[in-house]
């Protein structure tokens, strides 16, 4: 059985009005990273062919393979790419992590398919990478079967929403972010001298962009995914055939950082609570970040359910609830108390005073 704190009070929801925003594309969402908030979407779930904006998928395999700094020899697998690439050639030697930069800046097939052989051992092997960690993130309407996204045989299949969920895991990675938030990058190799512009028009034109990734196909045709950040406000927009997907993304930004703010509705480590035992302390792992109207910092509600005998694995949980929805729940954990070592003077004062 457990016992309910009510931290905070619900106030009566009041009635939100905010500007609508319309876009071009088939498929549209707006996230904030953070919480997975979506803001605004459109036909979220509809499976599309999603072109190169897969290659996020490939540079994230490849940057948790913990083999950025090692030399890859280009091999014959190369000589299968086709469409966009940075002209890399048999038995050139080049970095992992160079080759992620080509693949992110310059979208290079020949990239995608040396990176694979290399991370996965085959590039069908590494696709099996790739659409096992779709299943850990929970995108469910996600199929890789390739590391490009070219779809003229058997493309890439995936939703607005599963994309989505793909960047807001991929950003919180740091050498993920340097490289997809980098604007020109520069490489030389045993054979060549490369130098690369990013082709994420937003990073030049839109001074809160943090990073993103282009795709184009004549089956997919324009898809774009591009992150944004602005007075701690994280954002995601992902767009899945739309002739007019940058303006599109620079308007869900504004909207976005015009209505929402992120609030910090948690924060890790101790919870001042009452606790029983003297000797124990509550606490949680991690903070908890919610973009939220104006209007509706009014009607959070925190509820703190304590367990009656509490364990150091399951003291309880935290519940917020935005209105009558609940938005996100949070283990807490019961440890003892750090003994305070006590200094020569205090130990010289409690003699005295005790005389």
């Amino acid at each position: 059985m457990k016992k309910i704190i009510i931290i905070s009070i619900m106030i009566l929801l009041i009635p939100i009005s905010i500007k609508a925003i319309e876009t071009s594309a088939t498929s549209a969402i707006l996230v904030d990273t953070d919480s997975g908030r979506i803001l605004y979407s459109k036909d979220i779930h509809n499976q599309r062919s999603i072109a190169s904006i897969s290659k996020i998928m490939t540079a994230i395999v490849a940057i948790e393979s913990n083999k950025l700094e090692e030399t890859v020899e280009i091999g014959e697998e190369i000589t299968d790419a086709y469409g966009s690439g940075i002209y890399i050639k048999q038995n050139e030697h080049m970095r992992l992590e160079d080759l992620i930069y080509g693949l992110m800046l310059r979208s290079g097939n020949d990239a995608a398919l040396a990176i694979a052989k290399y991370v996965g051992g085959s590039v069908e092997n590494f696709v099996e990478m790739m659409n096992q960690k779709a299943q850990q993130l929970g995108m469910k309407n996600t199929i890789f079967n390739n590391p490009s996204g070219l779809d003229e045989e058997k493309g890439n299949l995936s939703t607005a929403y599963d994309m989505s969920l793909l960047i807001s895991y991929a950003i919180k990675n740091e050498e993920f972010k340097k490289i997809t938030g980098t604007k020109k990058h520069k490489v030389e190799t045993d054979m060549n001298i490369y130098s690369w512009t990013n082709k994420n028009k937003l990073l030049f034109s839109y001074k809160y962009t943090t990073g993103g990734k282009t795709g184009f196909t004549q089956i997919a045709r324009r898809t774009l995914v591009t992150t944004a950040t602005k007075d701690n406000l994280n954002l995601a927009v992902v767009t899945l055939n739309d002739g007019n997907d940058f303006e599109d993304h620079k308007n869900l930004f504004e909207y976005g950082f015009t209505n929402y703010t992120n609030y910090q509705l948690l924060k890790k480590g101790v919870i001042s609570i009452p606790d029983e035992n003297p000797e124990t302390e509550l606490y949680i792992e991690n903070d908890y970040n919610y973009a939220l109207l104006e209007q509706e910092t009014k009607n959070i509600l925190i509820k703190y359910k304590l367990e009656e005998k509490p364990t150091d694995n399951n003291a309880g949980c935290i519940e917020i609830y935005l209105g009558d929805k609940i938005i996100h729940q949070e283990p807490i954990y019961s440890r003892k108390k750090e003994q305070q070592t006590k200094t020569l003077i205090q130990k010289i004062k409690e003699w005295f005073k005790n005389l």
